[in-house]
């Protein structure tokens, strides 16, 4: 951070969350979930998201060109060799989705700009139709009364740039991502506050330069969970963080110098993180967390908080590991956050003179798939900086076989993580102001629209929020993922997280709202009442998918 005074730097971090004990706090359950909208300040903001592979649609149309994504599902490494060409078609039908919003009552909508639509080839000619599009799109929410939440980059930067030099493992995506960012801000920054740079950096470079388990698909054997011809695991993920953290303190530069007097907006980076405990009280596993949390969580943090590497990361990676110069130093600095996962020394590995990422962390994490994902995010503004965490994953990156991935299992509804998550934020960070960015349940796509357990998640939630809030946690708005079912990174469609369900089978993609959706927005309208007071309603132009009402 260049000047720790000017308050312009976001930080967003994702924090992974396991549950490692029996926790019993006094939360509003969904059975006694009594509390209403008017719980809540009046400038507390409710709202939803999504990401623009996976609900634009209209992959080939007006003068799009491919991303990453769009080659990495084309190449069938999404479960069921699906893609996001047709999505949820939100190109053609985002001022529908905007009705749906407003009959909702939310008050903010996260959404990413498509890098490959507003500038088909990496740098050069702006797309006049994704001007028009974008500008539309925010204009709808702004006029609608909707506070716009935008991400630059959602694992999506153009294929046209991977082609050229190999995307972000070369310096030269700095100067085509910095230029990428000043187009957006300056045509669309009048109307949004809130920018983040890019999506969990150490997760997009761990899945796409490790294991080869995300877009672009780079990896080396034997670390590759999917076949690649490309790649070396040993040391792209190091060099396209290390870019990454680069290009974002130059788009922070830029914004800071160019647009924030006019603007008075902020702009940061999404980091996927969490927190690593011993697994047993020997040294070695003592030692062994402290190792996992340096190259998970500090490999991106302790650059933005002291303007370097770890020096258990510098010292085990070594020449493989890029290096800061003082200047570049002083322009990534900011703050960390994070939770816990068990963690058992592994250092044996070490041995070996062939080691991606994952051998030089040489611990092994005892994750539990069946824990699933606990999903929400915090988005943490201070004076200097606004920082996002996440209680998110497991998706193990790190260790996974891949067989555990595609499971529509649903998630355990453990809302008092949020709450000690929250009260970690108030005793250790100064209690900045925060926003839960993501919160939502994992369903299978064809399982009921009477999603009971998808309402009782968002009530667990919503009110270990209002806990939070009334036992002094500075909390200024809550985001439900998603709004409507999207095309998801890795299991396709076959998964959702949606308020509202999408037909497939229906050329239109016709909306159609789940139990979830009626009760979000009851609730947002100031309306109280449990699950069971509520059912959705057949109606006859649901008859295409009335087996879903069962």
């Amino acid at each position: 951070m260049e000047n720790n005074k000017e308050p312009l730097s976001l930080i967003i971090i994702i924090i992974g969350f396991m549950v490692l004990l029996n926790l019993v706090l006094e939360v509003h359950s969904a059975e006694k979930f009594t509390i209403t909208r008017h719980d809540f300040p009046n400038d507390f903001v409710f709202g939803s998201g999504t990401s623009a592979y996976q609900w634009e649609g209209a992959a080939d149309e007006d003068g799009r060109t491919p991303s990453v994504w769009d080659t990495y599902a084309h190449d069938g490494y999404v479960h069921g060799g699906q893609n996001g060409d047709v999505a949820c078609d939100g190109y053609h039908k985002y001022e529908e989705d905007v009705k749906l919003m407003v009959e909702s009552g939310l008050e903010a909508y996260r959404f990413s700009i498509s890098w490959s639509r507003l500038i088909p080839n990496g740098r050069g000619p702006v797309n006049p139709k994704a001007l028009e599009f974008y500008n539309n799109l925010i204009n709808e929410l702004i006029n609608n009364g909707i506070q716009p939440h935008v991400t630059l980059h959602n694992f999506d930067f153009p294929q046209a740039l991977e082609d050229e030099y190999g995307g972000w493992i070369s310096r030269k995506i700095i100067r085509d991502f910095t230029n990428y960012a000043d187009v957006c801000f300056r045509e669309f920054g009048d109307r949004v506050s809130y920018w983040i740079t890019i999506n969990e950096p150490n997760v997009f470079s761990l899945g796409g330069y490790d294991q080869g388990n995300g877009p672009p698909h780079h990896c080396s054997p034997p670390f590759c969970n999917n076949k690649s011809k490309r790649g070396n695991s040993t040391t792209e993920p190091y060099l396209a963080l290390h870019h990454i953290l680069l290009a974002h303190s130059s788009a922070v530069r830029l914004y800071r110098t160019k647009y924030k007097e006019k603007q008075n907006g902020f702009v940061g980076i999404s980091v996927y993180s969490f927190g690593f405990f011993p697994n047993t009280t020997t040294e070695k596993d003592i030692l062994a967390a402290q190792r996992a949390r340096d190259f998970f969580v500090g490999w991106v943090m302790e650059p933005l908080l002291h303007g370097d590497y770890p020096t258990s990361m510098k010292k085990i990676a070594g020449t493989r590991i890029p290096t800061f110069t003082d200047r570049e130093s002083k322009l990534v600095k900011g703050l960390i956050h994070y939770t816990n996962l068990n963690i058992t020394d592994n250092s044996l590995v070490l041995e070996s003179n062939l080691r991606d990422f994952s051998a030089d962390m040489a611990v092994l994490m005892q994750t539990g798939v069946e824990r699933l994902e606990l999903f929400y995010k915090l988005e943490i503004l201070t004076a200097s900086l606004m920082f996002f965490s996440s209680l998110c994953a497991i998706y193990n990156w790190l260790n996974f076989d891949g067989s555990d991935l595609f499971a529509n299992a649903e998630y355990p509804i453990e809302p008092w993580g949020l709450i000690e998550e929250l009260n970690h934020f108030k005793l250790n960070y100064g209690n900045p102001p925060m926003f839960i960015y993501e919160n939502g349940q994992r369903t299978a796509s064809n399982a009921s629209l009477q999603d009971v357990s998808r309402v009782k998640y968002l009530q667990g939630y919503i009110g270990a929020t209002l806990h939070s809030l009334r036992n002094g946690s500075n909390l200024k708005g809550y985001i439900a993922w998603s709004f409507i079912d999207l095309f998801e990174l890795l299991d396709g469609y076959e998964s959702s997280f949606g308020l509202y369900y999408v037909d497939r089978n229906d050329p239109e993609l016709k909306r159609y709202p789940k139990l979830s959706a009626k009760w979000y927005s009851w609730f947002l309208k100031g309306r109280s009442f449990a699950v069971e007071a509520i059912e959705l309603e057949k109606d006859p132009s649901h008859i295409s998918i009335d087996h879903f009402f069962d």
